[in-house]
């Protein structure tokens, strides 16, 4: 099996293809990483800037350069000994532009009859295909026939052998499909969808024929040596995960397979799935949460309860999650309720509601993960013991046979909902603590400790060592530097409390929980360009969908956010202010960034370096982090530490490049020492604002955390690390190590540590 010590992920595009990561792979290979990780490269929808809406998936996608380019940056890469990890998506394909999709245009044409109408899950017996692009029903008068099309403005669907003739509407009548008003959309479709996009419709891999012509065109990179490893976006959508990767790793049995399986705090990876690990959001909330101050949560619950903000988290998780099942997927939840036999209809609809509404988890695998089941038919009891009748014949349906149709749709749903209701609802109305509020996050346990942490490292070095671990990507909610200086908050909450409480007097957003959210944003970003920070706040605050929505807008409160950014920004003494407390946490949240990143490039599991964060990054959600990036600036600093620079913390990030480089470098060439996990602890007064551990018995690992908590008490003093007996080096200085740590950290708030000859 090819696993690669490291990877670094490139978001794919038609203004970065194939060509320009062939240009940036010598320059990874120097950093010191193991693989290129792209996004999907499979033909996209027209336009696509991130190729998670696959149109076709037979060929490269011909905007990112196709086939020969993807051949010349395969040959490329294994010139240079890198690896190439491709991101897949088996779940769904795009179907906006249905002429773009081969495969949706012919079940439009035929329906049933099509021989791709297996290809796609369709409820047929619901009549003719819903697809809601029009602006309103009585839109149909503006259809128009232009030969063997059906055309609505710039939307053109095919017609069904010998409809032609007749008008316009009379032609639509006639066809497999009906054009329908776009908010009919959430409560009448039938046809699966990702979460509620209407425009991915859902794949049936679990079929073998489907999952052939799906799988066929990666399959044969991986068969070729082009592909050395897979991730797989999305399982928790596919009607059987674990048998899916059964069938792929039967394919591709010596590929890196990683899942991007969010797991609950405690929850397990399902054992019977042959992979490697999940993509690392699991790492990513146990990295993060040793860096938070745990002591900073009085402040803060008390600081939201001042401003309104609602502080208890799983009233608002289930708030959020019934509008889910209530509003955006009402079909998904009739397609469920219509199979359970002798219940009322809406009986049925509030039990399957409910039951998901009360997951503990994203979905359960049944057999596998039967107490995370019986834990939400409980759940849904104790909320609603109204409809305990329809829970009975719910929980028997899918207890009597878990491959049944009730069982599986279920346990696909679930998973929307709790990511629709608790991650893109819940952590943009939960705002106590921003920093928190993350992918696989747990934003009601305030910080981790160094014991908790050490025993959860050593886990994943038992059991799954080969998994991704991450601090940013494309889905996260911020990136590592912006959470990092976030987290500094924590150690200082009176503080920040009373310099929210002078801004929004002076200039608030008129709604509790975006108002908090923006402070902190804006502290963490400082300084942000005025319109990155509106588009951010344009979105969280129709994420949240309180006081306005992507569907259901009030202008005048939109306008008013939108206006915020620049109000701040043009208000001399408050802009001011904002910068003399950000000058107070900028320093430490260096130290923070620097710390985590060397926890994340060391600690058990494969490092994942998202693109451009091996300098300082203060993105936001996406499409903020998708932004290009200046590979020029990131060469010219490795060039300087490569001849043996040793750069100060400032705003330059050149500090961290040189972490990111001397511990990838090292990773790569000495990959015996990456194995193995024990912790390391300090001795004195300051112990507590150190995390330390050895992987082999000849590399260590020291970083600062609580650096504002550590200056308070007086810095390190006579702290020491005891270390195992012999000469240890600090690789980022070069310099023999000291078991005092006011001397080991005297240049760089992290060490990393060899022993002898290693």
């Amino acid at each position: 099996m090819t696993v690669p010590e490291s990877t670094y992920r490139v978001q794919l595009r038609p203004e970065f293809t194939f060509a320009d990561a062939a240009g940036i792979a010598g320059y990874l290979r120097d950093l010191g990483i193991g693989a290129l990780y792209a996004s999907p490269v499979l033909d996209a929808t027209p336009g696509s800037t991130h190729g998670y809406d696959v149109v076709d998936p037979t060929r490269a996608r011909p905007a990112l350069g196709g086939e020969a380019a993807r051949q010349e940056l395969s040959a490329l890469l294994k010139e240079l000994g890198l690896g190439l990890v491709v991101d897949i998506v088996p779940n769904h394909m795009s179907v906006e532009v249905p002429k773009a999709n081969p495969w949706w245009w012919d079940v439009l044409k035929h329906g049933r009859d099509s021989e791709y109408a297996s290809f796609f899950d369709v409820d047929w017996d619901r009549g003719p295909l819903l697809l809601p692009v029009l602006g309103d029903d009585e839109a149909v008068a503006e259809l128009s026939v232009e030969g063997d099309e059906l055309v609505y403005h710039d939307h053109r669907f095919p017609l069904a052998p010998g409809t032609e003739t007749g008008t316009a509407q009379e032609v639509h009548e006639r066809q497999h499909y009906r054009l329908a008003d776009w908010r009919r959309g959430n409560a009448e479709l039938n046809y699966r969808r990702f979460f509620d996009i209407t425009n991915l419709a859902a794949v049936r891999v679990e079929d073998p024929t489907v999952f052939a012509a799906t799988h066929g065109e990666v399959l044969r990179w991986v068969a070729d040596g082009d592909v050395t490893g897979l991730r797989v976006d999305h399982p928790d959508g596919l009607a059987d995960p674990g048998g899916y990767f059964r069938r792929l790793r039967e394919n591709a049995p010596d590929a890196w397979i990683v899942a991007e399986k969010i797991l609950h705090p405690g929850e397990p990876l399902p054992q019977s799935w042959p992979v490697d690990g999940t993509t690392g959001y699991d790492a990513l909330r146990e990295i993060a949460g040793v860096f938070v101050d745990p002591a900073g949560e009085p402040g803060f619950t008390a600081l939201a309860n001042e401003l309104g903000v609602k502080t208890g988290y799983h009233r608002v998780e289930a708030e959020a999650r019934r509008l889910v099942t209530d509003r955006i997927l009402v079909a998904e939840v009739r397609r469920i309720a219509a199979l359970l036999p002798g219940i009322d209809p809406d009986q049925a609809r509030q039990a399957v509601a409910e039951t998901m509404i009360a997951f503990p988890v994203y979905r359960s695998y049944l057999p596998e993960g039967g107490a995370h089941w019986a834990a939400a038919i409980d759940g849904a009891r104790r909320a609603r013991p109204d409809l305990a009748d329809a829970l009975i014949v719910l929980d028997a349906s899918v207890r009597k046979n878990p491959e049944s149709e009730p069982a599986t749709r279920l346990q696909q749903t679930s998973g929307m909902v709790v990511a629709k209701g608790t991650e893109d609802t819940t952590f943009y109305r939960y705002t106590r603590f921003a920093a928190l509020n993350e992918v696989g996050g747990n934003p009601d346990r305030f910080g981790l400790d160094v014991e908790e942490f050490h025993r959860l490292a050593a886990a994943r070095e038992a059991g799954h060592p080969a998994a991704m671990t991450t601090l940013t990507t494309h889905d996260t909610k911020r990136s590592e530097d912006t959470r990092a200086r976030m987290a500094v908050l924590a150690e200082v909450p009176g503080e920040f409390a009373g310099a929210v409480r002078r801004w929004t007097a002076r200039r608030g957003i008129d709604e509790p929980s975006l108002n908090l959210l923006a402070w902190q944003t804006l502290v963490a970003t400082w300084p942000i360009e005025p319109s990155r920070l509106r588009d951010y706040l344009d979105k969280a605050a129709k994420e949240a969908k309180l006081r306005t929505s992507w569907t259901d807008h009030d202008e005048a409160f939109e306008a008013d956010v939108a206006a915020w950014p620049e109000d701040v920004l043009n208000d001399t003494e408050l802009a001011a202010d904002v910068e003399a407390f950000v000058r107070r946490i900028e320093g430490p949240g260096y130290a923070n960034s620097l710390g985590q990143k060397l926890v994340q490039l060391t600690a058990p599991g494969v490092p994942d370096v998202y693109q451009g964060t091996e300098l300082w990054d203060f993105s936001l959600v996406d499409p903020d982090n998708r932004r290009p990036v200046d590979y020029a600036v990131r060469r010219e600093i490795l060039a300087r530490i490569t001849e043996g620079e040793q750069p100060g913390i400032d705003a330059s990030g050149a500090a961290k490049l040189l972490v990111v480089h001397k511990a990838l470098r090292l990773r790569r060439e000495h990959p015996a020492l990456f194995r193995g996990y024990r912790p390391l602890r300090a001795e004195g007064p300051a112990a507590e604002h150190v995390l330390a551990y050895t992987r082999s018995p000849d590399l260590a690992v020291a970083v600062t955390r609580l650096p504002l908590g550590l200056e308070a008490g007086g810095g390190w003093r006579d702290t020491v690390l005891p270390l195992p007996g012999g000469v240890w080096t600090d690789v980022l200085t070069g310099r023999d190590a000291s078991s005092g740590l006011a001397t080991l950290f005297d240049r760089y708030p992290v060490a990393l540590l060899v022993r002898g000859d290693a």
